[in-house]
């Protein structure tokens, strides 16, 4: 039976009455659909409540606060954020990385807080219900066993989205509300390298927003590979912050997607310092492929998504390192 069927809806008016509706036995949190009602399509999923968080006053809000530092609603969408202007001149990765999302009518619908929290993906849950049932499921839903890595325990599908490692690489924050009160922590511990568990909300908790600091010198840019130019999810992406300090590395700040269950910060510490040139950026390189762990969760092979993961973060310290 269609899930979509069974489940009725709130729109909470402020965020404290939507961190009382989500703490409630079954609900889940929707905003702009695009990841979580195609899963609810094919079965993935009960919730007895969607929570519709688009009533909330002033979450779409994008907006350079007093200290220069960039805040951006939950509920804002991926087209606003990709065509703002004051993000285009001061935080351009966080366009490109929003513009780059599916295709245009998906990023007119889906906003900042659902591409964050996307779900985790693999060719062994995103299936119709006939056929997961047909292959007795997986540990990620309904099953209990990883049809990726059999003998695990722990669920390897993978995490997508293109907006995490950019804004990791700008060393921005995630704003939560919940039922404890707000909190804030860095973008990076928002996640779990966990494919069924994939976040560190508690229950009743959501994302609010996200605060990218001033850019300080830093330079950034995003890229990711896919089968099509537009609508399919990153099979690699990376993310580069790059600060020149003469011909020295200054500062260097790398996030991968696509590879992991989580999006990942690659230890950058050690080429800091040196010159870019064929040695440093083996080093990098190697360090790309340490921090990944490919599995044969999508379509492409392994080796393939492996070295464009490697490739995606060499070519983006090339243009950043050119254009410093």
């Amino acid at each position: 039976m269609n899930a979509l069927h069974e489940v009725g809806t709130r729109r909470p008016a402020t965020v404290e009455e939507a961190v009382r509706t989500l703490a409630e036995s079954g609900a889940q949190a929707l905003a702009g659909g695009t990841d979580l009602l195609p899963n609810l399509r094919r079965g993935l999923g009960t919730p007895r409540v969607l929570v519709d968080l688009t009533a909330v006053p002033a979450l779409d809000a994008i907006a350079v606060q007093a200290d220069g530092s960039l805040r951006i609603g939950a509920a804002a969408t991926l087209a606003a954020l990709a065509a703002d202007a004051a993000v285009r001149t001061g935080w351009p990765v966080l366009a490109k990385a929003a513009g780059l999302v599916a295709g245009p009518t998906h990023r007119e619908a889906a906003t900042i807080g659902g591409n964050l929290c996307q779900d985790t993906r693999c060719v062994f849950y995103n299936q119709s219900e006939w056929w997961r049932a047909g292959n007795g499921y997986c540990l990620k839903y309904l099953g209990d066993k990883c049809h990726v890595v059999v003998k695990s325990d722990r669920c390897y599908a993978t995490y997508h989205g293109d907006l995490a490692p950019a804004l990791m690489v700008l060393d921005a924050s995630v704003e939560i509300a919940g039922p404890a009160g707000a909190r804030t922590l860095p973008v990076a511990g928002l996640f779990v390298e966990d494919g069924a568990r994939r976040l560190t909300l508690a229950p009743g908790e959501w994302v609010t927003g996200v605060v990218a600091p001033p850019a300080g010198g830093w330079m950034a840019d995003y890229a990711k590979a896919r089968v099509r130019e537009s609508v399919d999810f990153a099979l690699a992406g990376a993310a580069v912050a790059l600060r020149r300090d003469g011909d020295r590395i200054g500062a260097l700040r790398v996030a991968i997607t696509g590879t992991n269950s989580a999006p990942l910060v690659v230890p950058a510490d050690s080429v800091v310092g040196r010159s870019w040139d064929a040695e440093t950026a083996q080093v990098l390189t190697k360090l790309v492929h340490t921090t990944s762990h490919v599995l044969a969760t999508t379509v492409a092979s392994v080796g393939y998504r492996r070295r464009m993961a490697q490739a995606l973060v060499r070519r983006l310290v090339d243009d950043l390192w050119t254009r410093a």
